[in-house]
C-alpha cells in the first residue's frame, strides 16, 4: 500500500486553509513516524500508514490543522514511549488535550469487553464536550480501523469492534450531520455482522439495474423536466438506498425485499426556501403522494441541523421514490454536519469547536453525571442516540425532539431535570392525558408540576430517553439508601435497647473496619437492606455479650405456638414503620397484603431490606426455621396513603351483579385497582378484586356492605 508523502499532506491542507502552520505538520509527520518506528498493523502494513490514513481522510472535511496534527499523533500516547507531557512540550497544549482526548484508553484495567467499551464512551463523551473536533478524529480513526478490520484474525474481536462500531460511532456520526461517515461505518459493520444478508440484497440490487435498464436515468430526465417547466432551477440526483438501510427498513416493517418500493431516493437542489416549497408544490401537483411519508424538517431542523422536505410519491412509471429537497446550503450541512460550519478567519481554528452547543450532547454528559458505573451510562446512551425522532412543541412554541415512542415524562426531562422531578401531570393538545400516552409528531405538551411531587419509580418502566431513566434510577439509588438508613437505624435503637444499652453512632465507629464500613450510615444500610444482623452488629460492639435466648433482632418466635407469644409479647421494641415507597427498602408481602391495623412482622431479605407479612400469613412457615430473618414491626404513624387490599368474592351469573359489586365499592369510598375472574360457571363468578384502602377497618367496611348485596353469594379477605 502507498502511504501519502509528507509534502502530499501539507498541500491538501494549504489547499484550503493557506495559513495552515506547516512546520508544525511536518513536525508532527516526522514524530509519529519516528515513534511508531517499526511496528506493524494487522495487515502487514507499517503501523504509521494508519495516522497518516486518518489525517488524509479528515482534509476531506476541510478541518483545521490543529486537528490534523491530533490525527497524526492519536495512537502516540498509548502505542509508543511517547507521553502527554511530551506532546504537549513539542505541540502546545491544545494538541495535547486533543491527542489524550482521542487515545483510545487501552490501559485501563476493566474486567470485560463490555465495561471497557461503557469506560471508553464515558470519556470520549466527556472529551467531545469540551472539542468536538475529538469525536471528528475518533470518528475518522474508527472509518479506517473498520475498512482494515477483514486482515484481524479473531472472529470474535472482528464482531465485538463491528457491533460497537453499529452501537455507538455510526449514531454518533450521524448526530453531528456526517451522513457519509455514517453510512460507511454502518455498510462496514453491516458486511461484518450480517454478511449473507448484505451479499443477498447486493445482488438483488444489481439484479433489479440490470432488468430495469437505465431505471434511474429516465426517473432523472423527468423529474428535471417536471422542475424546468415550473420555471425552477435545480439539480436532481438519484442513488440507490445503501443494502443496511434497506436492511433495516425490512425489519422493521417486517417485510421482504419485493415488498420494498422505495428503495431509490432522489434529491432536488434548489437556491432558496421558497423555491424548495415551489419544488414540492411542484411534485406533489404532478404526482400522487405517498400517505404519511412528507417530512418538514426545514422549519422543523433535527437536533444534528439538518434541514430538508422529504416526501415519498408514485413517480415517473409509476415507481413509488422519496425525494429529498433543499436548498445548496442545507445540502452542505447534510453532507458534511458540523464540518460544514469550519470558517477560518486570520489562522484561526474552527469557530464550532465547543461541543456543548449540541443538545444531545449536554444530555449525554446529563446521563453521565447521574448513572451510577460506565455501564449504566452506556446502556442509556444507546437508548439517547439509538432512535427515530419525533418533534413536540412547549406551550410557548418551543421545539423539542425526542426518540419515536416518547412519553411526557420523557418531555418534562428533556424541557429541564427539575420539570421531570416534579412532573405530575400532563396536556396534550389541551387535553389531559397519562403520562405513560406515546407522543405523536406536532403534539403541544404542557407539563403540570408540583413542589412536592418525586420521581415515581414507576416511570423507568414506560421512559425511553436516557436522561429520563438515569434520572430517575438516581432517585430510586438516593431513596432506597436513605429507607436502608433509616430502617436500619431504627432495627439497632431496638436491639441496643433490648441488651440495656442506649444506641449511639460513635458506638459503632470502633467496629467499622470489622465489617469493611466507609461511615456509620454504611453499616446502618447494610443492617437495613439485610446485609448484616443488628445482633451481629451488637455482639461486635459490645463483645461481653452473651446471647442467653433464641432470638433474631427482637424477632416473633418461629412456627404457629411462637406466632401467637409474638401477639401477647410487649411490642414497645416494634420498629415503626410509614412513608412506604414499594420498591424501596420496605415491600409489601404479595401474599397476606397487609393493611394498617393488622399484626405485621418483617422478613429480612439479603440485599433487598424487608418484607412485611401480617402475623397470620401460612407462608411464614418457610422461614420458621431461620429466626434471625424475623423482625418485629408495628405501623406506626398514620400517612394517609392508599394500601392495596385484596379480597376473594363470588356473585352470582345475572345481569348488572358486576355493576353492583363495583357500585358497592365506590359509595364506601374504595377504589378498584384490579378485578380478575378467576373461575365461573353457570351459576357463579369467582373473582379476585385489588381495592385500594385507608386502612383494615376501611376494607372490611366494604366486606361487610358487599356481604349485604343480594346478588353477592360470599366475600373474604384474600389470603396467600
Amino acid at each position: 500500500m502507498r502511504m501519502m508523502r509528507q509534502f502530499e499532506l501539507v498541500e491538501r491542507v494549504k489547499a484550503y486553509d493557506p495559513l495552515a502552520d506547516e512546520d508544525a505538520i511536518n513536525r508532527a509527520y516526522v514524530f509519529a513516524m519516528k515513534m511508531h518506528g517499526s511496528q506493524k498493523r494487522a495487515s502487514g502494513d507499517p503501523y504509521f500508514s494508519h495516522p497518516i490514513e486518518v489525517a488524509g481522510f479528515l482534509t476531506k472535511y476541510r478541518l483545521d490543522c490543529a486537528s490534523i496534527i491530533t490525527a497524526l499523533l492519536h495512537d502516540t500516547i498509548e502505542d509508543t514511549p511517547a507521553t502527554l507531557a511530551d506532546i504537549e512540550r513539542l505541540f502546545g497544549a491544545e494538541i495535547a488535550r486533543l491527542v489524550d482526548g482521542v487515545t483510545k484508553l487501552n490501559r485501563i484495567e476493566l474486567q470485560s469487553d463490555h465495561a471497557k467499551q461503557a469506560e471508553n464512551l464515558r470519556k470520549l463523551v466527556l472529551a467531545m464536550s469540551e472539542d468536538i473536533r475529538v469525536l471528528l478524529v475518533k470518528l475518522a480513526d474508527r472509518v479506517h480501523n473498520m475498512r482494515t478490520l477483514h486482515y484481524i484474525q479473531n472472529p470474535d474481536k472482528r464482531r465485538r469492534i463491528a457491533l460497537e462500531t453499529m452501537e455507538i460511532y455510526a449514531p454518533l456520526a450521524e448526530r453531528i450531520g456526517m451522513q457519509e461517515i455514517k453510512m460507511e461505518l454502518e455498510d462496514l459493520a453491516f458486511a461484518e455482522l450480517h454478511p449473507e444478508a448484505r451479499a443477498s440484497l447486493i445482488a438483488r440490487l444489481k439484479f433489479l439495474r440490470e432488468h430495469g435498464g437505465d431505471l434511474i436515468g429516465r426517473i432523472l430526465e423527468e423529474l428535471r423536466k417536471t422542475l424546468a417547466d415550473a420555471g425552477l432551477e435545480a439539480s436532481v440526483s438519484g442513488r440507490e438506498k445503501t443494502p443496511y438501510s434497506i436492511w433495516l427498513k425490512m425489519q422493521k416493517k417486517n417485510v421482504g425485499f419485493e415488498q420494498l418500493s422505495d428503495i431509490m431516493a432522489f434529491r432536488v437542489v434548489v437556491d432558496g426556501v421558497e423555491d424548495c416549497y415551489r419544488a414540492l408544490g411542484t411534485i406533489h401537483s404532478k404526482y400522487p403522494m405517498v400517505p404519511n411519508r412528507f417530512k418538514d424538517y426545514i422549519s422543523t431542523p433535527k437536533p444534528n441541523g439538518y434541514r430538508s422536505l422529504h416526501t415519498g410519491v408514485f413517480g415517473p412509471e409509476r415507481h413509488r421514490i422519496e425525494v429529498q429537497i433543499r436548498t445548496r446550503e442545507m445540502h452542505e450541512v447534510a453532507e458534511l454536519g458540523v464540518a460544514a460550519h469550519w470558517k477560518y478567519k486570520s489562522g484561526d481554528s474552527g469557530q464550532f469547536t465547543d461541543g456543548r452547543q449540541y443538545r444531545w450532547l449536554r444530555e449525554l454528559l446529563d446521563i453521565l453525571e447521574h448513572a451510577s458505573n460506565p455501564e449504566e451510562f452506556l446502556e442509556h446512551t444507546k437508548l439517547e442516540m439509538f432512535q427515530d425522532q419525533v418533534f413536540c412543541f412547549t406551550p410557548k412554541g418551543d421545539l423539542i425532539s425526542l426518540p419515536r415512542g416518547a412519553t411526557p415524562v420523557d418531555f418534562a426531562y428533556a424541557v429541564h431535570s427539575v420539570v421531570g422531578d416534579t412532573c405530575v401531570g400532563a396536556k396534550v393538545n389541551g387535553r389531559i392525558m397519562p403520562l405513560r400516552t406515546r407522543l405523536e409528531n406536532g403534539d403541544q405538551v404542557e407539563i403540570v408540576t408540583s413542589k412536592a411531587q418525586t420521581p415515581n419509580p414507576t416511570w423507568e418502566r414506560f421512559v425511553v430517553t436516557g436522561k429520563a431513566r438515569a434520572r430517575i434510577r438516581r432517585f430510586v439509588r438516593t431513596q432506597q439508601r436513605a429507607q436502608y438508613v433509616d430502617l436500619g437505624r431504627a432495627i439497632l435503637v431496638r436491639a441496643f435497647r433490648a441488651e440495656g444499652y442506649d444506641f449511639a453512632e460513635k458506638a459503632l465507629e470502633g467496629v467499622l473496619k470489622i465489617f469493611k464500613a466507609a461511615s456509620a450510615d454504611d453499616l446502618v444500610a447494610m443492617v437495613g437492606e439485610g446485609t448484616l444482623t443488628a445482633r451481629e452488629v451488637v455482639s461486635t460492639v459490645f463483645p461481653e455479650l452473651k446471647t442467653r435466648q433464641q432470638r433474631a433482632d427482637n424477632v416473633v418466635p418461629m412456627g404457629r405456638k411462637g406466632r401467637g407469644a409474638a401477639e401477647r409479647k410487649d411490642r414497645s421494641n416494634a420498629v415503626p414503620i410509614k412513608g412506604l415507597i414499594p420498591g424501596m427498602a420496605l415491600h409489601f408481602a404479595g401474599c397476606c397484603h397487609p393493611l394498617p391495623g393488622d399484626r405485621i412482622v418483617g422478613i429480612v431479605t439479603t440485599g433487598k431490606g424487608v418484607t412485611i407479612h401480617t402475623i397470620d400469613c401460612e407462608n411464614l412457615e418457610q422461614y420458621a426455621d431461620t429466626p434471625e430473618r424475623w423482625l418485629d414491626l408495628s405501623w406506626g404513624e398514620s400517612d394517609g396513603q392508599a394500601h392495596m387490599g385484596r379480597i376473594d368474592v363470588v356473585v352470582a351469573n345475572e345481569p348488572g351483579t358486576l355493576g353492583s359489586v363495583t357500585t358497592v365499592i365506590a359509595k364506601n369510598m374504595g377504589n378498584i385497582t384490579n378485578l380478575k375472574i378467576t373461575n365461573r360457571t353457570v351459576e357463579f363468578f369467582e373473582l379476585i378484586i385489588d381495592i385500594e384502602v385507608r386502612d383494615v377497618k376501611h376494607l372490611t367496611n366494604i366486606i361487610a356492605a358487599l356481604r349485604a348485596t343480594p346478588s353477592i353469594n360470599s366475600v373474604e379477605r384474600a389470603r396467600n
